[in-house]
């Protein structure tokens, strides 16, 4: 541990993001269009374990957030950033740069749903022109279904008329659950 005591937080972070690097995986991230210019490979739970051992801090966690270059940094924030600590004001600018499905996927289940304001931004963010911020809207509605079925149902609806490919597999998972849940 006294050779990382030179090393500030992100320094020792990205050390041991590295140090767990995966070629096979990353290679093929990057074959199937990912669009971040350095991927190490690591996958979701050795994610997890290193945020566990990793003190939150907003400090931390913006500074991976938005190193937009590297892969595991955006990943891996949402788990770094305290929940008491995110702002509707922090996560409209965390959203307004998510790159990816899976980027959007993990910021919506590590940190945005447990936020008080999370019904607030997904129904904004389902009024937005931009794919990106639906996708997200949909995505955080799915991991609040169960607390608020009509909205999910209503966003959903609304979502598949768009007849957008990028979304409207997701928005007609998020009808079938709302549906579900409300007896339909």
């Amino acid at each position: 541990m006294e050779e990382t005591a030179s090393f500030n937080p992100v320094q020792q972070l990205n050390r041991r993001l590295y140090a767990m690097r995966n070629g096979i995986v990353a290679d093929t991230l990057r074959r199937a269009g990912c669009p971040f210019k350095i991927i190490f490979g690591l996958n979701l739970p050795q994610l997890v374990d290193i945020a566990n051992d990793t003190p939150k801090s907003v400090e931390l966690a913006e500074q991976m957030w938005f190193d937009t270059v590297k892969r595991e940094n955006m990943l891996i924030a949402p788990m770094l950033m305290p929940k008491e600590d995110m702002t509707v004001e922090r996560a409209r600018r965390w959203v307004s740069i998510v790159p990816s499905a899976e980027v959007a996927d993990i910021l919506c289940h590590r940190l945005l749903r447990h936020c008080d304001f999370a019904l607030t931004l997904a129904s904004e963010m389902s009024e937005s022109d931009k794919t990106m911020d639906r996708y997200l809207a949909v995505r955080l509605m799915f991991n609040l279904v169960s607390k608020y079925p009509q909205e999910a149902l209503k966003i959903a609806r609304k979502e598949m008329t768009r007849n957008d490919r990028f979304t409207s597999m997701v928005a007609h998972g998020l009808e079938d659950e709302a549906k579900f849940i409300l007896g339909d």
